[in-house]
């Protein structure tokens, strides 16, 4: 073949081409915007799916283990019936998994322990599937279970976060700190911020080391920061320490500042490592009174105040907190080793992918 012929075919040749993504398509202004919307709104239906998946499962666990004590109660049904049940459903649906025999014996005591189906529909049917099993194996009672339940599914706690929680009797601390809340602040609000603070704090992470001085405290809260969140509980923000506020000609240092997203204020918490005294409220006053005043967005509510103590006298704070128009409360630490936190500690927050993939699991 001649030289002129190999380029003719050359020049001939049809040429490869490859498409630039992006870079010569013009793309509507508010192409962006519109991405970032539908994005949002897959997200969102794909997690209010998965939740109601969630949801119609844990209630037909309930309908099931209902019929398994109504047999029980009426044809006696025992352990070798619930076996062969299981074997059925398994070769019924081998697709579907959570027909093992344990699981089975969980589903007749969630209905046993939960036997009203509308609460269940409320509240139960609102967490995971794994979620209720800890609730049965770790509470007797039926509304300590139902409030366990609530706040799982106000603050998406993980099945380890839960069982934290109730390691450390949640329930018996929220809410209990002292404090003015009644008389310095609506009663909408003021019912709301004695929620969010709980007596005692248990700071465990901490060790059994006898701790003297505030600075050390602090300094070990903030190396524990994200255990320490977890332990303020949902809707605090860290927003820092030894906070600097000029006050006329004199310099003062508040020990932690956070915000918290559902009150809308600024949260001032004071430590300290010995007893609660009167005079620790003044302090503390004077910065919700500078916090309020530099720091406070128009939006933002007044500044809240927390004074948490190596002990306390519960009277002695009430006198001491009468009379101030600023919200103060007090509340002891302690930090006895009552409880093991996981070294890996992941978010409160289970993610979708998590529930998904116990709607797919065996519950074993």
């Amino acid at each position: 073949m001649s030289e002129e012929h190999r380029h003719s075919r050359g020049r001939n040749k049809p040429q490869a081409s490859f498409p630039v993504a992006g870079k010569k398509l013009d793309l509507p202004v508010d192409y962006q915007s519109t991405l970032t919307n539908l994005k949002e709104r897959i997200a969102t239906e794909r997690l209010r799916v998965t939740l109601s998946a969630n949801a119609a499962m844990v209630l037909l666990y309930w309908d099931m283990g209902q019929t398994i004590l109504t047999r029980q109660d009426q044809q006696g049904w025992g352990a070798k019936i619930i076996d062969r049940l299981s074997e059925d459903l398994k070769e019924a649906f081998p697709e579907m998994n959570g027909f093992s025999p344990r699981n089975l014996k969980y589903m007749r005591k969630f209905a046993e322990q939960w036997p009203d189906r509308e609460i269940v529909q409320r509240t139960a049917a609102q967490i995971p599937w794994r979620s209720n099993q800890l609730l049965l194996d770790k509470l007797d009672h039926q509304e300590t279970r139902c409030w366990y339940a609530q706040k799982t599914a106000e603050n998406g706690w993980s099945r380890d976060i839960l069982a934290l929680q109730i390691e450390s009797r949640l329930h018996e601390r929220q809410g209990k700190a002292p404090n003015n809340f009644a008389l310095t602040m609506p009663p909408k609000d003021s019912d709301m911020a004695a929620q969010v603070f709980k007596d005692p704090y248990l700071f465990d992470f901490l060790g059994t080391a006898d701790t003297r001085k505030e600075r050390e405290v602090e300094q070990a809260l903030i190396d524990h920061v994200q255990k320490f969140l977890l332990e303020l509980g949902a809707g605090f923000a860290f927003v820092g320490r030894q906070v600097l506020l000029e006050v006329g000609d004199r310099d003062f240092r508040l020990d932690l500042l956070f915000y918290h997203l559902k009150l809308r204020c600024y949260v001032v918490i004071e430590l300290k490592a010995v007893p609660f005294d009167p005079g620790f409220t003044g302090t503390l006053n004077l910065y919700l009174s500078a916090v309020d005043d530099l720091l406070r967005h128009p939006d933002d509510k007044p500044t809240i105040g927390l004074l948490l103590c190596k002990s306390k006298d519960d009277l002695v704070v009430e006198y001491a907190l009468d009379g101030y128009r600023r919200p103060m409360g007090v509340a002891q630490w302690e930090s006895q080793l009552t409880r093991s936190l996981p070294d890996d500690l992941k978010g409160s927050l289970p993610t979708i992918e998590e529930i998904e993939k116990e709607l797919e699991g065996d519950h074993e």
